[in-house]
């Protein structure tokens, strides 16, 4: 098997950049449930396949000459062979096994099942079963199952032999079979160990962990001695819990007293018998050296969880020397054993979030007792891949082993791995309860390259591409059949590796209750009543504490989601350094503000006349606002309702998708996306980091002067009442003192109509040179005189 470069890039030339029109949405129109009334599985299209359950054997004959036989059991059904585990010396084996085979390709007209017993060289016939396929039974839940039945084993030929039964069940059914998820599914290559593939070739529901915070307050440390006492002790304290460590700072005093009173927040999860928090109060005696003095020992287990924002009261610990630091002599000496000061609790009522905000599946606090009920149900159909670049050779041609992970709060799926496919169908659909709308689901696109035996488990599985539905942007109950384009951005451009079809749906079971989510809060209360101690690069630090925690828990479980994937789906790198996504960001920002700019410039144009009738017009109703004042916001109002219902007929009538053009992707320079999926610490030569770190330089340059540029002018606001300009501020007090006068004296709406119809003048009174305002406050100082 050859392995070409991850995400199917080496299948293309470097050039090559898909049209954008392939990175547009599409409709689908797919028969889902078959097209009957609604059910379990009506997001997905009804896919036949034929079911074969081994359940097991008894009264079989003896094989070998030492009387012992090694039974199992091999199903062949046209081209397609099933081989279930063997058993070593048993007579009556039970494999309780089942085989599913897709009824579009079943080949032949009768199932054959044989029973073989394990040899080194040549596996001996033991017997056989032969069914006609078209005797076989339909089952469709939720009729019970099938109850298996005892067939008596045959020869080659077909006679029955005196010993050997064999139990079986066998029907038809759909994906929506209670024994599907169960089911080994036989689209093996030669070219794949079935043993592996049988790890892979079925869907798994994962669930995440329940991560707490952790809040440990440090405050001080009695009865400490130090083996020096003629030198001024600099103690510090030190948590660790797994590879978190916070070090409080040092403090200097001969005194056995010493005070920190710091507060550190970690990251657990649950469950946490295995968990300790560690502290310990060490001596820092050189610049790389620090001296254990005492250390004390806390499961987390042993800690109470508090839901609330009560207090917690400190509690009083005893610090254990190290034992090869143990004097027994001073141990006598010592009336009392140091002892350290903290306050220790595990906070449930925050969100502990793993991934960022703006991406997150779910909002709820990590006490249960505080979640609340869920206000709708989230249904999710994988349908089917097509157009899947191969990214490896198998027999000759190229392949993908493709499977999909979706996740949704702490509920993560995944579909069977689908092996030398390109166009794969999977079907299969899943349901989450959903807490908040204002989340988003996120599913992903891999290719398994953990397939080859050869390779041990050390490839990573490559990424084909990501799409996120944001829950607040679909309609209730209507179910989003789309195709959607699977991009990766690679440092050649962004490729486009084919696409996924999904079918989405998002009930609601209140109304009221969802529209009463409007209202509250994102995250919990806590977050705003008593928030975390913590800046936001320390909150970043323990968001990827939290990701890893997270990998480490899915990493586990079997078949593993393995670390490339768990950290793609919750964008641990999405906060690093990216010049593409910089200028993406300032394109949004200057996109959001377009509407404020176009306005500017058409008032400037009404302004300068270049329209006498639209100024005419706008003359008018400026009268009309400042005579009738009453009228201006209801006015306003109910022009956002004109507008809004105007484009209720031109809304979005699918869910918003990776956008090539916001991501500023058409245009972006191969250098910049090179820097981009640079690792850190940095592949690439000095010569190349030298010539990047110019080119921020100059970058940083120019935010840097605009930066100072802003901060001028509030300066230069502030300097008109501090006296720095003693002339500027006379000026601007006579300035404020006749505006006053003039203000108390004539009707308001009387100002307000000459200050509108003299900004709006003619350009035959205007002068073409700045005003005497803009000239006094341009010659205000600033600060800038002060900096080095």
């Amino acid at each position: 098997m050859k392995s070409d470069m991850p995400g199917a890039a080496g299948t293309l030339p470097s050039s090559f950049v898909p049209p954008m029109t392939d990175f547009q949405l599409k409709d689908t129109n797919p028969l889902l449930g078959g097209g009957g009334k609604a059910a379990a599985f009506d997001l997905v299209e009804k896919m036949e396949y034929l079911f074969v359950r081994v359940v097991k054997a008894r009264d079989l004959p003896a094989m070998d000459l030492t009387g012992s036989l090694d039974p199992y059991v091999e199903v062949v059904l046209g081209n397609f062979k099933c081989v279930t585990k063997h058993f070593e010396k048993n007579h009556s084996p039970e494999w309780n096994e089942v085989f599913a085979v897709p009824k579009d390709q079943v080949q032949g007209s009768s199932l054959v099942v044989e029973l073989k017993d394990k040899d080194f060289v040549v596996d001996d016939f033991v017997g056989r079963v032969a069914l006609d396929i078209v005797e076989v039974p339909t089952r469709a839940p939720p009729e019970s199952p099938l109850a298996p039945e005892w067939y008596r084993l045959e020869d080659a030929a077909g006679r029955k032999l005196e010993r050997g039964e064999l139990m079986l069940a066998v029907w038809f059914g759909t994906q929506a079979d209670e024994a599907f998820p169960f089911a080994t599914h036989p689209d093996v290559t030669p070219a794949v160990d079935r043993r592996i593939h049988s790890v892979y070739n079925r869907s798994k529901v994962y669930h995440a962990p329940r991560l707490w915070y952790l809040r440990v307050n440090i405050i001080n440390a009695h009865d400490v001695f130090v083996s020096d006492e003629n030198r001024i002790p600099e103690v510090l304290c030190k948590a660790k819990l797994g590879s978190q460590v916070f070090v409080t700072k040092p403090i200097k005093s001969r005194s056995n007293i010493f005070t920190w009173n710091e507060v550190f927040v970690f990251v657990a999860s649950e469950p946490f018998e295995n968990d300790t928090l560690f502290l310990s109060v060490e001596d820092r005696v050189s610049p790389t050296k620090d001296e254990v003095l005492g250390r004390v020992h806390l499961p987390l287990t042993s800690i109470n969880k508090r839901p609330d924002d009560r207090n917690v009261r400190p509690k009083w610990y005893d610090l254990k020397k190290p034992v090869f630091a143990v004097d027994v002599d001073q141990l006598k000496a010592d009336k009392f054993a140091s002892k350290v000061q903290a306050r220790v609790s595990l906070d449930g009522g925050y969100h502990v979030s793993a991934e960022p905000v703006q991406y997150a599946g779910d909002f709820r606090p990590s006490a249960k007792q505080l979640w609340k009920k869920p206000v709708g149900v989230l249904e999710l159909g994988v349908l089917q891949a097509e157009g899947l670049l191969p990214t490896k050779t198998r027999d000759g041609k190229g392949a993908c082993d493709a499977y999909c992970v979706a996740k949704f709060g702490h509920k993560w799926v995944r579909t069977r791995t689908a092996v030398s496919d390109l166009s794969p169908r999977f079907h299969e659909q899943y349901n989450w309860d959903v807490y908040d709308h204002a989340t988003v689901l996120t599913v992903a696109v891999f290719d398994n390259n953990q397939l080859d035996d050869s390779a041990g488990g050390g490839n990573r599985d490559s990424v084909l591409g990501k799409v996120r539905i944001r829950l607040s942007t679909l309609e209730t109950d209507r179910v989003y059949s789309n195709s959607y384009p699977l991009l990766v951005l690679q440092p050649s451009g962004v490729k486009k590796t084919g696409e996924i079809h999904l079918a989405v749906r998002f009930s609601i079971t209140s109304t009221l209750n969802t529209l009463l989510l409007y209202s509250k809060p994102l995250l919990p209360k806590l977050h705003y009543s008593h928030p975390l101690p913590l800046s936001q690069q320390q909150q970043a630090a323990l968001r990827g504490h939290a990701a890893n925690a997270v990998v480490a828990r899915l990493g586990r479980m079997e078949p593993p989601l393995r670390r490339e994937v768990v950290t793609y789906m919750l964008e641990s790198q999405m906060h690093q350094w990216s010049l593409r996504r910089c200028t993406a960001n300032l394109q949004r920002l200057s996109s959001a503000f377009s509407g404020v700019r176009m306005l500017a410039g058409w008032f400037v144009d009404v302004c300068r006349w270049a329209n006498p009738i639209t100024t005419l017009l706008v003359h008018v109703l400026y009268l009309l606002a400042v005579f009738f004042p009453a009228s201006v916001l209801p006015t306003a109002l109910l022009y956002m309702v004109f507008i809004a219902a105007w484009r209720y007929r031109f809304r979005p009538r699918k869910p918003p998708h990776m956008d090539a053009k916001v991501s500023n992707v058409e245009k972006v320079n191969p250098e910049e996306l090179d820097e981009e999926l640079d690792t850190y610490p940095t592949a690439r030569s000095p010569e190349v980091v030298h010539a990047r770190y110019f080119k921020l330089r100059n970058l940083a340059t120019n935010v840097q002067v605009q930066a100072g540029n802003v901060a001028t002018q509030g300066e230069r606001l502030h300097q008109l009442l501090s006296w720095r300009d003693p002339r500027a501020t006379v000026m601007f007090m006579a300035f404020c003192l006749v505006a006053a006068v003039t203000l108390y004296a004539i009707e308001f709406r009387l100002v307000a109509l000459a200050a509108g119809l003299w900004v709006m003048r003619h350009p035959k009174l205007r002068k073409k040179m700045p005003s005497t305002a803009a000239n006094l406050f341009r010659r205000l100082p600033a600060r800038t005189d002060t900096l080095l």
